[in-house]
């Protein structure tokens, strides 16, 4: 389970079960596109996906049965591996009149595909700059790549999407001629989200000059983590081999998308909000966990 074809997970699992289906014996894979990281955890709980990718912070509220899980209970997810680090874009356009987060009260946004987890830290965001994700803005719920077209097309004044740089669709924006793009800084509110909702989940980065046309100046955002999870019935043998087999072809993934180079090995529990599978804590154990 990955999420839409405008973003990072897509490609990426993609190429992940390319190589699945070549080099496991006896085992198919096959990417599927979805609404993303709450969505494909759902997928999971249901026995409708063996593999997904999520986000941090939507993957702890899906082990406590907390949020969006309330009402179906815990997800028994298990870590693979720690992929790669979302960065929080909030994008409009530079001549726009918007400069700030704050800026978006009575304007029309996209806070990103129902059951993604651009949903899930967009109405965060929203509210630790004190707006109301329902009453302070005209809210629509798009995907990255249909939040590209509605801004393009003047129906949209800005949207929310948490992604890995750079993603596909905002590279479209950005190379659309007669449009300047413009990142809105989000850093500040890192702090008062990780206070309300727990260590570990929300860190600060810039996005670097130059990452999309027309960004000349970095930009501050939250980062979360991207994880790679399975239920917990995978057996323990299949979920080592997968492990194994992210770092053993992680060159042919990098081809695949640049994100892939920023896979490292786990170094302990504590790296995620899910228990880690046996299988990856076998591999782990051999080459980094102390």
């Amino acid at each position: 389970a990955t999420g839409g074809t405008g973003g990072v997970y897509y490609p990426y699992g993609g190429g992940l079960a390319k190589i699945i289906s070549e080099k496991i014996p006896g085992v198919q894979a096959t990417a599927e596109v979805t609404g993303a990281s709450a969505d494909n955890l759902k997928l999971l709980q249901q026995g409708r996906a063996d593999l997904a990718f999520t986000l941090a912070d939507t993957l702890a509220d899906a082990v406590k049965g907390a949020g969006a899980f309330a009402s179906t209970g815990p997800v028994p997810a298990q870590t693979i591996a720690i992929l790669y680090q979302n960065f929080t874009h909030v994008v409009t356009l530079h001549d726009g009149g918007i400069a700030s987060v704050r800026d978006l009260r009575g304007r029309r946004v996209s806070v990103g595909s129902p059951g993604s987890g651009t949903e899930l830290i967009a109405a965060r965001v929203l509210e630790a700059a004190g707006l109301d994700v329902q009453r302070d803005i005209t809210r629509q719920a798009l995907g990255v790549s249909e939040s590209v077209n509605a801004l393009k097309d003047g129906k949209l004044d800005a949207f929310f999407w948490s992604g890995g740089l750079p993603t596909p669709a905002v590279q479209d924006l950005a190379g659309t001629s007669g449009i300047r793009l413009r990142l809105l800084p989000n850093a500040e509110f890192a702090a008062a989200l990780s206070a309300k909702y727990g260590p570990g989940l929300y860190g600060e980065a810039m996005v670097p000059a130059r990452s999309y046309r027309g960004q000349v100046e970095p930009v501050p955002v939250i980062t979360v983590g991207n994880l790679l999870v399975a239920p917990a019935s995978m057996p323990e043998p299949l979920a080592h081999d997968i492990t194994k087999l992210l770092f053993d072809e992680q060159r042919s993934l990098i081809a695949i998308h640049p994100e892939a180079r920023h896979l490292a090995p786990a170094t302990g529990p504590a790296d995620s909000p899910a228990p880690f599978h046996p299988g990856a804590i076998r591999y782990y154990r051999a080459r980094s966990w102390k």
